[in-house]
């Protein structure tokens, strides 16, 4: 099938089928298919915290375009297929395993508090952490006994999930190294695609500065949702700042209603 040359349908004509904080999936062109929407909704503390920020759907969108485009071209399954415009993707439609995956690499947030170990603290070597998805529950972590236990996903699955998730650090590590970011840490989700009598496990969701911890390598300025998180401001320019550095927005571009923009004389 040509997903490229898909009929585009507007918003308003589209049923939708889930709605999360940041996101709202509708039904695709295409059987197999749905569009994910990215909204500006910026949520922390499973959105105990809230709040409208213009442009950050549209950054997100192109963030996350970008990084699953590259991990398609390495050869990790995901479910992305193309942009669609400015706040939309066509992807393909999963079966979302209910875990969050957390790659760690530096000690931040709530490692730093369970463990009592100082943020910023390269760890002995990256750490794949496990949490069941429920809001209600804050989103508990969870370990394989639990995950096989209840069923949530096979050994099988586990095994791949924790190889996907191996290798798309290594790669976002590269990625950001060359642009003058550490990659403290990412949240990743996978999902169960079906094709034909084939089922394999593939990255979902998003990758951008609302799923990753990304500190200026010099400064260790943070360049992610933390900005949001701990009121530090100043949001749409650090995501601003990681689209900058990775090509895919000019020193003038920004993004749709991110307010006045100085106009060098």
């Amino acid at each position: 099938m040509d997903f490229n040359k898909t009929r585009y349908i507007p918003m308003s004509r589209r049923r939708r089928i889930y709605e999360g904080k940041a996101k709202v999936l509708y039904e695709g062109p295409e059987p197999g298919t749905l569009i994910q929407h990215f909204k500006d909704d910026a949520t922390a503390f499973n959105a105990k915290k809230h709040q409208v920020i213009e442009g950050k759907g549209v950054l997100n969108n192109r963030i996350s375009e970008y990084i699953f485009q590259h991990l398609n071209d390495i050869g990790v399954p995901t479910h992305f297929i193309r942009r669609l415009n400015m706040r939309e993707q066509l992807i393909r439609e999963v079966e979302i395993i209910p875990l969050e995956v957390v790659v760690r690499n530096v000690a931040a947030g709530s490692l730093s508090q369970r463990l009592g170990i100082e943020e910023g603290t390269q760890l002995p070597r990256s750490i794949i952490e496990f949490y069941y998805k429920n809001d209600q529950l804050n989103d508990p972590m969870v370990s394989e006994e639990h995950i096989t236990a209840f069923g949530w996903a096979t050994p099988q699955e586990i095994d791949d999930i924790m190889a996907l998730a191996i290798r798309v650090n290594d790669f976002l590590s590269g990625l950001f190294l060359g642009i003058g970011i550490r990659l403290v840490d990412f949240k990743m989700e996978c999902g169960r695609l079906f094709e034909s009598d084939m089922m394999r496990i593939v990255v979902a969701d998003e990758i951008s500065p609302d799923s990753c911890r990304l500190w200026d390598v010099k400064s260790n300025e943070k360049l992610d949702k933390d900005r949001f998180r701990r009121d530090l401001g100043g949001l749409i320019e650090a995501y601003t700042d990681v689209a900058k550095r990775l090509g895919i927005m000019t020193e003038n571009e920004r993004p749709m209603g991110a307010g006045p923009v100085l106009v060098k004389g």
